[in-house]
């Protein structure tokens, strides 16, 4: 029989009652748009993040977009990110008329390289006093913000990211997207911190396909700002401030009612799902760790990893993912190329070579199913079927 990489059929046969109950009482109310559970599940939604104000929106590239705005980024702005992520943490960048620039990731976590982010700064940028900016030497135009992309379900270091932003007086925007319910410890002993909360404000995407779905797209914001708050709901609801008035222009990027109300009937199983991966995560370590040819995820010692992908890293990846595919094991590769190769983004001036971690991750990585559903007679078969493939490779 088939395993799927993700199957979220399992996961809605598992809890059917409530879904079933959470869009009869949407029908019921006859309010699709901006309903009650909307404003509920923003409620939640920050509380379970540990901020003051979330704003739901219809996509986690909506959330980004919005996030650069209501910071003023814009045309002659710059902003750090990294080339290894999906595009929307670069589009929204774009969209704005603000230019990315590209930091390379660190090869245990994925995530954004901060040695590499405090080199490219001191390297690249002065520190103008009276404006209070940092400006690139060479295209003149202002660094704002960084985004930190937390992948596959680890969070990036965000210590270190939050004190260069403290020093150069820049924004931090985190893309949470794939981090739901990760958590960050600013020291060993201290109380963890939940993706999405350190930073000025926290971008969530709930595909449904994330360790918290929806049935159709949607995301949220997460802030501690009541003003940023205010204003981005208004951006979500075309910049209206009541029924009649407008005070500025803004998106059709609401949340709709029934997304609400899944993601609500969702959230109470966050935490049992992300440890059931977890305990899935120590399953396949368990299994695959006497392989010296691939590369198993790490759980970094700040923090804690939700794994939203299992993924591990095989130097002859697209071997072994058709032999894979051929027992009926789906696997994926996120992302086989990194965002400075791709043709949308050849006007930036980025060249091979220029960012060798994210380019080597590209080649090799490979995510495994990894599901609260999965059984652990699943994972026995893909150690064992990915065990053959790697055999039949020496």
């Amino acid at each position: 029989m088939p395993i799927p990489l993700v199957d979220l059929r399992r996961q809605h046969r598992s809890i059917r009652k409530r879904l079933q109950s959470a869009i009869k009482r949407v029908l019921k109310s006859g309010h699709f748009v901006l309903g009650e559970d909307v404003a509920r599940f923003e409620r939640e939604w920050a509380a379970y993040c540990g901020v003051a104000h979330a704003v739901g929106t219809g996509s986690g590239a909506a959330a980004l977009h919005l996030a650069l705005l209501v910071l003023d980024i814009g045309p002659g702005d710059e902003v750090i990110t990294v080339p290894f992520t999906f595009i929307a943490t670069v589009s929204e960048i774009t969209r704005t008329g603000a230019r990315p620039v590209f930091v390379d990731i660190e090869p245990r976590s994925y995530t954004l390289d901060v040695e590499k982010l405090a080199e490219k700064i001191e390297r690249e940028y002065v520190f103008h006093e009276r404006i209070g900016y940092l400006v690139n030497r060479t295209t003149g135009r202002r660094l704002k913000a960084i985004v930190p992309v937390h992948l596959y379900g680890q969070m990036a270091d965000m210590r270190p990211i939050l004190e260069l932003a403290r020093r150069y007086h820049l924004r931090v925007i985190e893309d949470a997207a794939q981090a739901h319910g990760a958590e960050y410890r600013m020291e060993p002993e201290a109380p963890p911190f939940k993706a999405g909360s350190l930073g000025d404000l926290g971008c969530f995407s709930f595909y449904p396909t994330k360790n918290l779905g929806a049935c159709g797209e949607a995301g949220a914001i997460v802030t501690r700002n009541a003003e940023w708050a205010e204003r981005l709901r208004r951006l979500v609801n075309n910049g209206r401030s009541d029924a009649q008035w407008h005070l500025e222009e803004g998106f059709n990027y609401r949340l709709d009612t029934l997304q609400a109300a899944i993601l609500r009937a969702k959230l109470r199983y966050l935490d049992r799902w992300n440890e059931r991966r977890r305990e899935l995560a120590v399953l396949y370590r368990e299994k695959l760790a006497d392989l010296e040819e691939i590369t198993l995820p790490e759980e970094m010692p700040y923090g804690r990893h939700v794994y939203h992908r299992y993924v591990i890293r095989v130097p002859d990846r697209d071997r072994v993912r058709r032999q894979l595919s051929e027992v009926g094991i789906e696997t994926a590769v996120t992302y086989p190329i990194p965002l400075h190769l791709q043709p949308a983004y050849r006007h930036l001036g980025y060249r091979p070579g220029d960012f060798p971690v994210a380019e080597a991750c590209a080649r090799t990585v490979l995510c495994l199913p990894l599901y609260p559903e999965l059984r652990e007679k699943d994972v026995a078969r893909i150690a064992r079927a990915l065990r053959a493939a790697l055999r039949a490779g020496r």
